[in-house]
């Protein structure tokens, strides 16, 4: 989902979260809590140990757990043909640190993360473990504010949706899947080797917007045969790695979406 943006590149917090989560809080100050990281704390109150209500380390608690049964409700039903071992691989890969921070960067979580001023200074925005944790921390939040349906069907947009392509890459390779879920250049160029298409190659084609909000607009390509370049998708981000990984997600969804239909198309012959 696409976020509104001021010119200061944040929106009100509630609305924000309403456009990009889905949910409306019923209690806001459910979100302030899931949003506030432990560096504002002890800049807040440095004589004294902060209250554990004080930031989002407990809620990381909950969100964890939280996450853990979505997903893994969610993949036994997706996959009721699959095997322990590789369900809780698929699992692990899901609710990895690694996938999370790729999430929240994704849905620009940072932007909305309230930190003291060292952590901010030392770009704590952009670090994937405070993302990461900050991510389990609104899950936790939304369930403890809507219940466990608002919180699965959060965890489902943002986390599991987004990876089915690489899910099923994984469990049609079995062992031999070595791209962690969420890593989405890894996947695509195991999937084009697999299918003897060669390295993908990714262009910037465009940048805009000033320093401090830059989006940046990358090409991924492949050999088309015959010594030439074919575009396979196209996406933006804030940074080149975001854009780059965006792009190759959509590149293995189209793809495999190909696949399905050549696949369908020769059972109807």
């Amino acid at each position: 989902m696409t976020t509104r943006r001021t010119k200061t590149g944040r929106s009100n917090e509630n609305e924000l979260l309403t456009e990009l989560f889905g949910h409306r809080f019923a209690r806001p100050e459910l979100l302030k809590w899931a949003l506030t990281h432990r560096s504002l704390s002890y800049e807040t109150n440095p004589e004294t140990l902060p209250d554990p209500t004080s930031d989002n380390e407990q809620l990381e608690f909950i969100g964890d757990a939280v996450l853990g049964l979505i997903v893994a409700e969610s993949l036994f039903r997706r996959f009721p043909a699959s095997r322990e071992g590789e369900l809780t691989r698929l699992r692990a890969s899901l609710v990895s640190r690694r996938n999370l921070g790729e999430v929240a960067a994704r849905i620009e979580l940072g932007s909305m993360m309230r930190l003291g001023r060292g952590e901010e200074q030392s770009g704590g925005r952009r670090k994937p473990a405070l993302l990461a944790n900050a991510l389990e921390a609104v899950i936790a939040a939304i369930y403890l504010d809507g219940g466990l349906d608002a919180a699965r069907t959060f965890v489902e947009e943002q986390i599991i949706e987004p990876s089915m392509p690489e899910l099923d890459l994984a469990l049609r390779d079995g062992d031999t899947f070595s791209g962690a879920i969420g890593d989405h250049k890894s996947a695509l160029q195991e999937h084009l080797q697999a299918i003897g298409a060669g390295q993908p190659q990714y262009v910037l084609t465009s940048q805009s917007g000033p320093d401090h909000d830059k989006r940046f607009r990358v090409e991924v390509r492949v050999n088309d045969g015959s010594g030439g370049l074919k575009a396979l998708a196209e996406s933006e981000g804030s940074t080149k790695k975001q854009a780059q990984q965006a792009a190759a997600r959509i590149a293995i969804e189209h793809l495999l979406s190909e696949q399905r239909a050549s696949a369908t198309i020769e059972g109807m012959g």
